[in-house]
């Protein structure tokens, strides 16, 4: 086993530890990178860039659909070639992923460690049999993996995750999706608008991310409309059925229901990659789930005896999991494990404004730390619902509801969720004046063009800005 000195060792080879990687040799530490697995990151090979290349042919097959609602009538039948829609989702997928490993290639070789890292003590990781590495800082960058009760893998090869969805050569019949989260919806919502069967099954009353109570009864609505959605299903059995699944479920009457699918879809959750790298040879302090505690603003992980020289990024943390935040911590991590190697300076680190889409259609968008996150009685509620907002009604969007909260004090923003037309969008002007610390009043200054959705917006602005002249505080009643 050859041994190597370094300043900085990244540990995963993802989006957030490509970007601390590039981060600690930019600021001119010797660092290595680690990876056990096939380079390419989640978010290229079976995260955000392949869901969100089945969404937009799910998109292009709805739009189809929707077209006799403006006068234009498709001649002949629509059909969706599922064999094309899955050649061109993969075919795309391999070129982002291969624009990953173009720019991987391009680090210097003797920087490129391939095999699992375990670590041995607060400085020292072991490369399976072959390298020990010894560095003055450490950044856990590993990812994280799906996860499923064990009662589902009696299912065999009928069970499925996100990852499996992505190299399918043609669309199945029928999918079960278990968990009405983030991957569930999108996934969910897709599938359906290219043909296949769906139910999407929850347990607990959760739509994705949504925490305002209006905001999910208004999504509950909407996209049961559509498909099969019940966020609190009661399953009575699941059960492998020769090449298929046969799912038993008791509905609201009482009567009980039995549907046969092809796969079930576990979208159930994920947790951190942290089991299996030898944390407990370190002093770093644990939680429940067995990942470090760490400064989210900082990323530095801390020991029995205070701070560590070890710092978490991306989904490791099981903090943020998405793409943007794994790129800050990525780069937080990387500049701070560096500076501290090199005895520069203590770390440091600024997080930006939360938010968040999910790629629905309507979307959802939260801003900020959610309703969940508000105080009650310390906020007004400014409120739109764009059935009736014009340019949402011109383009046969018009379903949602936005909701902006705002402290009754202050004035100033606090955050926003909602289920819109456009609400990637809506989204980010919302983040931008959250970060900015804009007030109501000053977001009603800044321009609006006629006619777009974002007029949207400005009408639950001028809603929420009466409320605060009325002193009004706390959530509104009624829709």
């Amino acid at each position: 086993m050859k041994t190597m000195q370094v300043d900085v060792a990244v540990i995963g080879a993802g989006t957030a530890g490509l970007t601390a990687y590039h981060a600690a040799k930019s600021a001119g530490a010797n660092t290595v990178l680690i990876e056990g697995g096939e380079y390419g990151t989640t978010c290229a090979r079976v995260g955000c860039m392949p869901s969100k290349l089945l969404i937009a042919a799910a998109e292009a097959a709805h739009a189809v659909a929707r077209a006799p609602g403006f006068g234009v009538q498709a001649d002949g039948v629509v059909r969706i070639d599922g064999r094309a829609v899955m050649d061109r989702v993969r075919s795309e997928r391999d070129r982002f992923v291969g624009f990953v490993l173009r720019d991987v290639q391009e680090f210097p070789a003797a920087d490129r460690i391939r095999g699992h890292a375990r670590f041995v003590d607060n400085h020292t990781l072991t490369v399976d049999t072959h390298t020990r590495i010894e560095a003055k800082s450490i950044v856990i960058a590993t990812g994280s993996h799906a996860t499923y009760p064990d009662s589902f893998k009696t299912l065999g090869d009928r069970l499925i995750i996100n990852d499996d969805v992505f190299n399918w050569h043609d669309l199945p019949k029928a999918v079960a999706v278990m968990g009405p989260g983030i991957i569930g919806l999108e996934l969910g919502q897709a599938l359906h608008r290219l043909g296949v069967r769906v139910a999407v099954l929850g347990r607990g009353g959760r739509v994705g991310p949504i925490g305002d109570p209006q905001i999910l009864a208004y999504a509950i609505a909407a996209f049961s409309a559509e498909f099969t959605l019940e966020p609190d299903a009661q399953v009575v059995d699941i059960q492998r059925d020769g090449d298929g699944v046969v799912i038993r479920r008791t509905g609201s009457n009482g009567s009980e229901e039995t549907q046969h699918f092809d796969y079930v879809l576990a979208a159930t959750g994920r947790a951190p990659n942290v089991t299996d790298i030898g944390l407990d040879q370190t002093t770093l302090r644990l939680d429940a789930k067995g990942v470090p505690s760490f400064d989210p603003a900082t990323t530095r992980c801390t020991s029995t005896s205070g701070d560590s020289t070890i710092f978490i990024a991306g989904d490791a943390s099981n903090f943020i999991p998405l793409l943007h935040e794994a790129s800050d911590e990525g780069h937080i991590a990387g500049k701070n494990a560096a500076h501290l190697a090199l005895g520069q300076e203590q770390p440091s680190g600024q997080r930006r404004a939360p938010i968040s889409v999910v790629f629905t259609d309507p979307q959802i968008g939260i801003v900020g730390g959610g309703f969940h996150s508000l105080k009650p009685g310390s906020y007004a509620t400014g409120q739109v619902s764009f059935e009736d907002q014009g340019r949402a009604r011109v383009l046969l969007r018009n379903q949602g509801l936005l909701h902006v909260y705002a402290d009754i004090v202050t004035g100033r923003l606090l955050g926003a969720e909602m289920l819109a037309p456009e609400a990637e969008h809506l989204a980010h002007l919302l983040a931008w004046a959250l970060q900015n610390k804009m007030t109501v009043a000053q977001m009603l200054e800044m321009p609006f063009y006629h006619p777009v959705i974002e007029e949207g917006l400005r009408t639950a602005l001028r809603d929420l800005q009466a409320k605060l002249r009325a002193g009004q505080a706390g959530h509104n009643k009624a829709v």
